[in-house]
């Protein structure tokens, strides 16, 4: 513990770590399941592979005559396979604490980028929707989430960033001696 985390109470720190955890854990699923091909259903029938082009194509917002450009056929396995694995890369960083800043980066950029094409406006229930949005959707307040990891610094409290660090403390300790 550093300490910047001295002055947050324990159940602080782990609320922290384990938001950054849940959230890690989304973003892993949610790319791995993009990966895997076939994908099966809960009946163990084959579904169709994951693909971007009906995001791409229904994307509306500042920016959606660009994602829309970028829904022509020869780009889509190469938009499919960046976002899972980019999911996936994410993912790992949180629940791992692992580079942690640049996870939380990484992830933000993904949910700017996934709002962005899709802001709700209607705050009417969309077909293939699970309830009705008007501006505010489980994107934003995802990214709003992953801004708290990221601003709370929570590599620091916990994970792979953690021992690394106190590892360099420790070898710039010994060699100063």
């Amino acid at each position: 513990m550093t300490s910047e985390t001295h002055r947050f109470s324990g159940i602080q720190q782990t609320a922290l770590v384990v938001l950054r955890t849940a959230i890690g854990w989304h973003f892993v699923y949610e790319g791995y399941t993009k990966l895997i091909d076939p994908a099966w259903s809960r009946a163990g029938a084959p579904l169709a592979p994951f693909s971007s082009l009906g995001y791409l194509q229904a994307a509306g917002g500042p920016l959606g005559d660009l994602f829309r450009w970028l829904a022509q056929p020869a780009w889509i396995p190469w938009i499919d396979s960046t976002v899972a694995i980019a999911l996936v890369i994410a993912g790992l960083s949180l629940m791992l604490g692992l580079l942690t800043q640049i996870g939380c980066a990484l992830a933000m950029s993904l949910l700017a980028i996934f709002y962005i094409s899709a802001i709700p406006l209607s705050g009417v229930a969309q077909p293939n929707a699970e309830g009705a949005y008007l501006i505010v959707n489980k994107n934003l307040i995802e990214l709003f989430a992953v801004a708290t990891v990221m601003a709370f610094r929570t590599g620091r409290i916990a994970g792979l960033d953690l021992l690394f660090r106190r590892r360099r403390m420790i070898t710039t300790a010994e060699t100063r001696i």
